[in-house]
């Protein structure tokens, strides 16, 4: 194998790799001297079939294979010889002429990672903002959880049900007269006004009194998911057993035994806690966001365009799909392509810091545990159908590049972190809108003009202009892409073809549901 290079401008590097005919021809040899004695031909006694014959049957894939193992075996050694870091995959061509018993000339073009100074992270000097929980906040907070844990008491049995009365019933659902599956309950709870059950149930049951019987009639919607009800009329025969009336919920040493807690004091222990956590998260990005402009801002060098690229590309990607979803789509898109040069200059920040942060953690010894990794794979493969999961670990466990994306956010939290600590900080207490506005005037300073009309963010009643689409996409990064510890050396092969299963959003509690369970009658 000869080895020359060819270009050596900057970050990018190419090669020509000249592997001679008869070096692959030995191969190709050598690999049917090793499947020969598997080879099964009639005529002859097993193991015993002529090399000739052999390379007649199967010559042809065998060189196919011995070639595509030599280029990657080629590729490999020169990475390693040449102590490259290569920024993303190789682009690697063969000699279109190339034919058996012809020498190979295998063409290597690639962009390697920038030799960075060791960065300087001392005199780091850090603001954390800090909104305080106030007491009035707590006891907001356990009045919603009380309004989530309504408690309830017999009327009188005189009282006809109104809408926020519970009812306890028994019914029988029934198609043309006969009781179908799944329609009948005991001792179901319904809240009358809650909408639980299918349109039209809850309504004529408002006037019915406990012991009462009643038969009402509805109809299915068309896309209920039972497709043999889906539209269908039906009736339902229900027993009223009982009307009960909300009772007011006392915030006390009770209430918080209910919810399996020791007293009310520790209950709003936890609330604080849980107060706090919710703006802790902003309060992390308004500091990253500081981090990330004081390394941005003292070091500069050069960076490959095909990470940058590959960046833009994903920046791009989202622009054109919040602009798609604007209310005038056709300006939202012009407006991005006029701002094109602005995002190409967000994408190289990104990858620049990217880069620096990566450098910053392997000086530092910050690294991903094997234990961590394996929890981020577990937790990554429950994102697929259950079928799918082993598929997919044994995807990321194939595919270094794939690793190394997974692994890069956790990566990249914990180099933040690690600056955290050696920064000067200072802390000041604020309130969520000063807050909110400090992450957003940092977001400008960053972000390329804004057009007038975007998709909407959630924010704080503010005279500030709407940000750039692009913007969103920034920062939900926290505007730096996840750093990698090391290159990795192979592309990502496509992903397993497996359907993400739906999940509900987190940020909301699901209310909670009716006792009743096999109800057919909800929907």
């Amino acid at each position: 194998m000869q080895t020359q290079q060819t270009v050596n401008e900057g970050l990018k590097r190419a090669y020509l790799i000249t592997i001679p005919a008869a070096e692959l021809s030995a191969k190709i040899d050598a690999e049917i001297k090793k499947v020969a004695p598997q080879v099964r031909m009639p005529g002859f006694r097993p193991g015993k079939v002529p090399a000739n014959l052999v390379k007649k049957m199967h010559g042809e894939a065998l060189h196919g294979q011995v070639v595509n193992d030599t280029i990657r075996e080629s590729v490999d050694a020169l990475i390693r010889n040449e102590a490259l870091r290569p920024a993303m995959q190789p682009e690697i061509g063969l000699n279109e002429d190339y034919a058996e018993g012809k020498d190979a000339a295998i063409t290597v073009s690639l962009e390697v990672l920038p030799t960075i100074e060791a960065p300087s992270i001392d005199g780091l000097k850090l603001e954390r903002l800090v909104v305080p929980v106030t007491d009035a906040q707590i006891d907001e907070a356990l009045g919603n959880i009380a309004s989530q844990n309504k408690s309830y008491k017999d009327a009188p049995k005189t009282k006809k049900a109104a809408d926020g009365d519970q009812l306890i019933i028994d019914f029988v659902g029934k198609l043309d007269g006969v009781e179908f599956e799944g329609g009948k309950a005991e001792d179901a709870a319904l809240v009358l006004g809650s909408g639980t059950f299918i349109p039209g149930f809850e309504d004529q049951l408002v006037g019915v009194k406990t012991g009462q019987e009643k038969t009402i009639t509805v109809t299915f919607p068309e896309n209920y998911q039972a497709d043999h009800l889906a539209g269908k009329e039906a009736t339902f025969d229900v027993t009223v057993k009982a009307v009960k009336v909300e009772t007011e919920t006392t915030l006390d040493e009770d209430f918080a035994k209910s919810l399996g807690l020791d007293s009310l004091e520790k209950l709003r222990e936890i609330m604080k806690a849980q107060l706090e956590q919710q703006t802790a998260g902003l309060t992390r990005t308004q500091m990253k966001r500081q981090l990330l402009d004081q390394l941005a801002a003292g070091h500069s060098f050069e960076v490959p365009g095909t990470m940058v690229e590959a960046e833009f590309s994903q920046i791009w990607a989202q622009l054109q799909q919040e602009a798609a979803r604007d209310e005038n789509p056709a300006d939202a898109l012009k407006q991005i392509e006029d701002e094109k040069d602005e995002y190409r200059a967000i994408a190289e920040r990104r990858v620049r810091l990217g880069l620096l942060l990566s450098e910053i953690g392997q000086a530092n010894g910050v690294e991903v545990t094997q234990q961590e990794m394996s929890m981020l794979v577990q937790q990554a493969a429950m994102q697929y159908r259950a079928e799918d999961r082993e598929r997919f670990v044994q995807y990321i466990q194939s595919e270094p590049m794939a690793a190394a994306q997974l692994r890069a956010p956790l990566y990249e939290d914990k180099v933040v972190d690690f600056l955290f600590d050696k920064a000067e900080v200072t802390e000041r207490e604020v309130t969520v809108e000063e807050l909110q506005a400090a992450i957003e005037a940092e977001e400008g300073a960053e972000a390329a003009p804004a057009p007038k009309k975007v998709p909407a963010k959630k924010k704080p009643a503010s005279s500030k202009a709407e940000k750039a689409p692009a913007k969103k996409a920034e920062a939900a990064a926290e505007e730096a892409p996840a750093a990698e510890e090391k290159p990795a050396k192979k592309a990502a092969a496509k992903k397993p073809a497996a359907k993400k299963e739906a999940a509900a959003p987190a940020e909301e509690k699901p209310a909670k549901k009716a006792p009743a369970k096999k109800a057919a009658a909800k929907k």
